[in-house]
């Protein structure tokens, strides 16, 4: 039996895999691949099993039609790409950053609503297992009024990784783009309420690049660094990516005191790991969730009374409510793909993050980069 949908899939490295491989399993037909560059795109569409491939995605949505474009690419082409899906009257899920400004992502947002498309925005560790029994415990009144919440965390990026779009804030680079956005969007599926106010500052740790050949494949990055780092003699490359940040954000409901909200702080750097793990913490006025962590995948920990930290299992509920699969990026994307395939065919929306939230994010990115200082963010266009 044929399926109901079909798909386009913009990009050919890790996240236009995973788009593929999600939208599969929620029943949607894969029938082309396109990329930047055609001998890459030519082999993850054979290793995929898709049957169409090509470099010119403009051409391919006009002649395929599909009813929904996923938009795996850097973040630098996303708006050209989203418009484009867009005005075909695709529906479009898109990876983070939704674009690599706030003025353009408002633009890609404006268009969608225009236009009356579905859109899912791929901020997609808010469907970590340990965030869904977060928020549960928070419904339940356990923790009591969520006051403050923190995440911390410290990467160790490799310094000889060789200069790509991560390097690059015009092409959707920056620990605020790729990094920053996961953590508020499982912030705010524990905590809920709207974004209201943001500030912060960022640092380029990196300051420089050395170049090498093209990286299609974000996990290549790494073992691509390995052997940049044996080479002795390079030529180099400005970076302008933020690489550190220190945001501010409260959060809660647009009507009422801003003072009754959720103060959110993120830290996250570039350096060395420090001596102290990852990690998320929700502060209630009755007690305190911890979880392991930069993206909310390790142990949580709940403390209400005292000094005791319970380890606290993930109910089986939780778990079986997701998709089948170990690993955790590519299960979070399946989950988002399947609410969002629902909602396409008319299951309703299940709360899912769209193109608004994928705005509303730029936003606060924006916000943090100008340095500015306390800022409210907009709710609507």
């Amino acid at each position: 039996m044929p399926n109901s949908l079909s798909a386009l899939i913009l990009g050919s490295g890790y996240a236009g895999e995973g788009h593929t491989l999600a939208l599969r399993r929620a029943g949607v037909d894969v029938v082309a691949m396109a990329g930047r560059t055609e001998s890459a795109v030519v082999a993850m569409a054979q290793r995929l099993e898709i049957p169409n491939t090509g470099t010119n995605w403009q051409q391919m949505i006009g002649d395929l039609r599909p009813d929904i474009v996923a938009v795996g690419t850097p973040g630098g082409a996303h708006l050209e790409q989203c418009l484009g899906a867009i005005e075909a009257g695709c529906n479009v899920l898109c990876d983070k950053p939704l674009a690599a400004t706030a003025g353009d992502a408002r633009k890609i947002y404006a268009a969608a609503k225009a236009k009356g498309v579905k859109t899912a925005y791929a901020a997609s560790y808010r469907y970590q297992p340990q965030a869904l029994y977060a928020r549960q415990l928070v419904q339940e009144g356990t923790l009591g009024a969520i006051l403050e919440v923190e995440c911390v965390s410290h990467y160790n990026w490799p310094k000889m990784m060789p200069y790509g779009w991560p390097h690059q804030l015009a092409q959707g680079g920056g620990r605020l783009n790729n990094n920053f956005t996961h953590k508020l969007a499982i912030v705010q599926q524990v905590v809920g309420g709207e974004i209201l106010t943001a500030m912060g500052e960022t640092r380029n740790d990196l300051k420089r690049a050395p170049i090498g050949e093209k990286v299609h494949d974000f996990r290549e990055y790494s073992t691509r660094a390995g052997a940049m780092a044996q080479q002795t003699e390079h030529e180099w490359a400005e970076v302008d990516s933020d690489w550190s940040y220190t945001v501010l954000v409260r959060l809660g409901d647009r009507k009422a005191p801003l003072q009754g909200g959720t103060s959110a702080t993120f830290r996250h750097s570039a350096l060395p790991f420090g001596k102290n793990k990852d990690y998320m913490a929700f502060y209630g006025e009755k007690g305190v969730i911890h979880i392991e962590g930069a993206y909310a995948q390790g142990d949580l920990y709940l403390r209400t009374s005292g000094e005791s930290w319970d380890m606290q299992p993930i109910p089986d509920a939780i778990r079986n409510s997701l998709p089948p699969e170990p690993d955790h990026s590519q299960r979070n994307w399946d989950q988002l793909a399947r609410e969002f395939v629902a909602d396409i065919e008319g299951n309703g929306y299940s709360g899912y993050q769209t193109f608004r939230d994928g705005w509303i994010f730029q936003e606060v990115i924006d916000v943090v980069r100008s340095g500015n200082g306390w800022t409210t963010i907009a709710a609507e266009i």
